[in-house]
């Protein structure tokens, strides 16, 4: 057992066996055990007999399972060893659940570095690296991977045949782009950050992860490609069976099932393939050798861990980066202030796209603010669609089809008092009320009770008008302002992955959007001002985001493509018109350094009851640098608790964050009530 924090064990049996226990191996006797348990003051190795009868299987990396403190628990074994910590007496290994080793040192190693980044425990990061067991796919014979794994039986991909890299590719036309496919290709351990900005968005996005992956795998080396969800990784695994081949890469994605999870899973650690794909986890994907790591969108709140210790893809990737010496590339369609302070800082290289190419490749934009616009639409203020997007539109069905970009799903997701304006409101439990359909009665959203007779608590007033429109009325209203167009609602409970054909008019939610055969002819972000009233830190960069992704759909403007931005003028809506996402997030991050805001700092938030929370934070020692905000009464389902902010520079970092775990785990040991630490989350601000 490691006695590293001898004093953290007291309440808990470690006694040994009694004499005439199991006879011990022969070799390497003794087993140290990383256990399953989320207790952060248990957060070590433990030292166990290795009986004879297990030495076969008890392999570094298998499962196993262990009696500790009067219950069996499972675990990992991370050594086989000669000697154990002096004055302990050793219980004998239970059983070994399975001897396929599915815990590498490499992927424990990153687990370590992510534990210590987010001040959280190993086995809560291990949980997210491998993925629960499934026996019978274990016994299944080794045999090349399943083409429905990979994606080779998913629907076909209408996009067009990709360049191959050195061959017109994407990543060779940005300046410094050759370089660094050139570098991967020799196996050096180069960084980069790329924003793609030509036509067909993700599609271009692709091919440039593609060419990197091609390079990566000359070297000999392998890859791993982590995406949002699960329908950019059946986009990227139909885009891999057609340049790389079904069984050359492995999927990792938790919408596939536990069995083909794990089944991929095997492929990669038995190193029958060298590439991986998937959701936020892949990032730990046991590739052998790893010579390069790409993660697409990183702004993406999917690629967030939601459970402790809430660690980022992305970090996890620069933490692996550091330690497996592979290529790093963050590429997507626009730019985080993260990843432009790589930049800014000379971790990563940017590639850029010289701008004489991006005017030819992407889409005109245009801003119904400007003075041009305002001058010759006197009711600009006024219409949710404006005379600049409605010629768009009218224009583009005539030669393709169209997308419009609504901020909300349903068809009157609020409702407001005609009179008052004052939000319309459930009697039974204080819920939004909506719309689902016209000349239906107001539902509440949250308990789904109709609201007949409802009166305005403010006024008594007892018509109603909508606060906000979604999906389906907009495509409604649509139908009706252009009667010969074929109107498509999309949404995330009615996806839909392509579209075709002129005079399609496409209404669809942000991140939603289908692709259309040779690019959209017009794009219409509409509700501009309505999605950048959200309050929070990351509002004005995530609503860029999402327009740069629906506008990059667009035809190039040589082939007339364009794209309309209703909104009020603001530094977003400049940033959509010059297409600099790069300048956009610099300017970000250089205000969020005068004003101490993450990402120029990290931050640590500690939640939890009032008395404990106060207890946690006066104990701690920290760098007279480290800002404390709070504390600040938060509401947690029926619990009123307390929530302290800790904001500290990049450097103070390690320091920080060790803090934190060992009072966490003084708080465990002591039986104190528990304290929420989350670091370097955006959920508090």
């Amino acid at each position: 057992m490691d006695a590293s924090q001898p004093s953290l064990l007291r309440g808990f049996d470690v006694s040994g066996p009694a004499p005439g226990g199991p006879k011990a191996a022969a070799d390497h006797p003794i087993a140290r055990v990383l256990l399953e348990t989320p207790v952060p003051h248990l957060d070590q190795l433990y030292d166990y007999l290795v009986p004879a009868d297990l030495a076969a299987a008890a392999v570094p990396g298998a499962r196993v399972r262990a009696r500790f403190g009067g219950q069996e628990l499972g675990g990992f074994i991370v050594e086989r060893t000669d000697t154990a910590q002096p004055g302990v007496k050793l219980q004998p290994l239970h059983r070994v659940v399975s001897a396929e080793p599915v815990l590498i040192p490499e992927v424990l190693d990153l687990c370590r570095a992510v534990a210590e980044r987010y001040a959280g425990v190993v086995p809560d990061v291990v949980r997210a690296a491998v993925p629960p067991r499934a026996a019978r796919v274990e016994k299944e014979e080794q045999q090349p991977v399943p083409a429905a794994g990979a994606g080779g039986t998913g629907p076909s991909d209408s996009s067009p045949t990709a360049p191959a890299p050195g061959r017109g590719g994407v990543l060779s036309r940005y300046d410094g782009g050759a370089d660094f496919l050139g570098a991967v290709a020799r196996g050096e351990t180069v960084r980069a950050v790329a924003t793609i900005a030509a036509t067909h968005g993700w599609r271009s996005g692709f091919v440039a992860v593609t060419e990197a992956v091609e390079a990566a795998t000359a070297a000999g080396r392998g890859a791993i490609v982590v995406v949002p969800d699960q329908r950019d990784v059946e986009r990227l695994c139909r885009h891999f069976d057609e340049h790389l081949g079904a069984e050359t890469f492995a999927r990792l994605a938790a919408d596939d099932g536990a069995s083909e999870r794990y089944r991929q899973f095997l492929a990669l650690s038995r190193g029958r393939v060298r590439i991986a794909v998937g959701t936020r986890s892949a990032a730990f994907a046991p590739v052998q050798d790893p010579g390069l790591l790409v993660i697409w969108e990183d702004h993406d709140p999917s690629h967030a861990e939601p459970r402790a210790p809430y660690q980022h893809a992305r970090e996890v990737l620069l933490l692996r980066s550091g330690l497996q010496d592979a290529a790093l590339l963050i590429v997507g369609t626009s730019r985080t202030p993260e990843a432009q302070r790589l930049v800014l800082t000379g971790w990563a290289t940017e590639l850029t796209l010289p701008r004489s190419e991006l005017r030819r490749t992407a889409p005109r934009v245009l801003a119904t603010s400007d003075s041009y616009q305002a001058e010759r639409d006197p009711v600009l203020h006024a219409a949710r669609l404006p005379r600049a997007a409605w010629q768009a539109a009218h224009d583009g069905l005539e030669r393709g089809p169209v997308l419009v970009q609504v901020a909300r799903t349903g068809f009157i997701p609020a409702l407001r008092c005609e009179r008052c304006r004052e939000a319309a409101r459930c009697l039974e439990c204080n819920g939004p009320l909506a719309l689902s359909e016209q000349g239906g009665t107001p539902q509440c959203r949250w308990c789904g009770v109709v609201a007949h007779g409802w009166a305005c608590l403010a006024c008594g007033f007892q018509r109603l008008r909508a606060a906000s429109v979604g999906a389906d009325r907009t495509a409604e209203e649509l139908g009706r302002a252009f009667p010969r167009a074929r109107v498509v609602s999309v949404t995330g409970a009615n996806p839909r992955d392509s579209v075709a054909g002129a005079g399609t008019l496409v209404v669809a939610t942000p991140g939603a959007e289908p692709v259309a055969d040779g690019g959209y002819a017009a794009v219409l972000l509409l509700d501009g001002d309505r999605m950048l009233a959200r309050d929070s830190l990351r509002t004005a960069e995530e609503v860029l985001h999402r327009w740069m992704a629906a506008a990059y759909l667009g035809r190039s403007s040589t082939d007339g493509g364009v794209a309309v931005v209703t909104a009020a003028d603001s530094d977003p809506v400049r940033a959509l018109v010059r297409g600099d996402a790069p300048g956009y997030a610099e300017r970000e991050l250089l205000l969020r350094r005068e004003l101490g805001l993450p990402p120029a700092v990290r931050s640590a938030a500690v939640t939890g009851p009032s008395a404990a929370v106060e207890r946690f934070v006066s104990r701690l020692e920290l760098p007279e640098s480290v800002r404390r905000v709070g504390p600040v009464i938060v509401e947690d389902d029926d619990a009123v608790r307390h929530r302290w902010l800790l904001f500290f520079r990049h450097a103070d970092g390690p320091s920080v964050t060790g803090q934190l775990r060992h009072l966490k785990a003084v708080s465990s040991a002591n039986r104190e009530p528990v304290v929420n630490v989350r670091v370097d989350g955006d959920t508090q601000l």
